[in-house]
């Protein structure tokens, strides 16, 4: 078998480290000390979480080369600001990060360019709705922002609309238990609920196999238009475990049909 080597900004990510739990913890606890030798082996042993977060952003006409240089930035950025006092897997909290900020290099790199005044218009919206959040123990209403800025409203809504990116329906939001919730399981549809789709598999009795909760699940989803969040509230559950009831009762109707 062929060893691959594949190269990128100079780094052969064939013979990048993988570092254990343990390996993780004793230099986490070394960097919360200001041990800065720690802190450059933990982002070494990392580098893989970059690599793995960069693949998303591919074929969009930048190089690879740049993408990691980014994604690395944002690794930095987790690792200075993670706390080990919530128990969090540090990959949970530093995916997001990684993405924020290659997210800010392709918006800042766009072809469609946002005029550098609405881009600080936004930038100081943001920064307001941070410190008000604070100061309120609340997130601000726009007006409360606006007002704060001395603007009017739709200006501050223009201005933060400009600077956000497309989301997808295939963003990961988090992870529990190695179960991953995506954006398409947030989203609430009150008027296309699928009704027609539901009635037709329960003509071919598809859903009869399925528990009481499963039925339950697929119930408030698809004829309620439910969000898994609010499933999970309703039932007593971990929106995590919603999302896997749902996915598990949807392949096992698709098996009987």
């Amino acid at each position: 078998m062929h060893n691959t080597k594949v190269e990128i900004c100079g780094v052969n990510t064939a013979s990048l480290k993988l570092l254990s739990d343990e390996e993780k913890e004793a230099l986490l606890a070394r960097i919360k000390k200001g041990d800065r030798v720690a802190r450059e082996t933990f982002i070494n042993g990392n580098l893989r979480l970059v690599l793995s977060v960069i693949q998303r952003f591919t074929g969009r006409g930048e190089y690879i080369d740049d993408l990691f240089q980014v994604g690395c930035i944002g690794l930095m950025k987790a690792v200075d600001n993670f706390n080990t006092d919530f128990n969090v897997k540090f990959s949970t909290y530093a995916v997001p990060m990684i993405i924020g900020e290659l997210r800010r290099h392709m918006r800042d790199n766009n072809a469609v360019r946002v005029s550098r005044s609405m881009r600080d218009t936004a930038y100081r919206a943001l920064s307001v709705k941070e410190r008000l959040t604070g100061e309120l123990s609340r997130e601000p209403r726009m007006e409360e922002i606006a007002k704060e800025m001395g603007l009017r409203k739709e200006e501050v809504v223009l201005a933060l609309d400009a600077i956000m990116d497309p989301v997808s329906l295939y963003d990961p939001l988090y992870s529990e238990g190695g179960d991953t919730v995506y954006v398409m399981d947030q989203v609430a549809d009150p008027v296309n609920t699928d009704e027609n789709w539901m009635e037709e598999l329960a003509i071919r009795d598809g859903i009869k196999a399925l528990s009481d909760r499963e039925k339950r699940i697929l119930a408030l989803r698809f004829f309620e238009g439910r969000t898994q969040m609010e499933v999970a509230s309703e039932i007593g559950i971990s929106q995590a475990q919603v999302s896997r009831l749902e996915k598990s009762a949807i392949e096992q109707i698709k098996r009987n049909l």
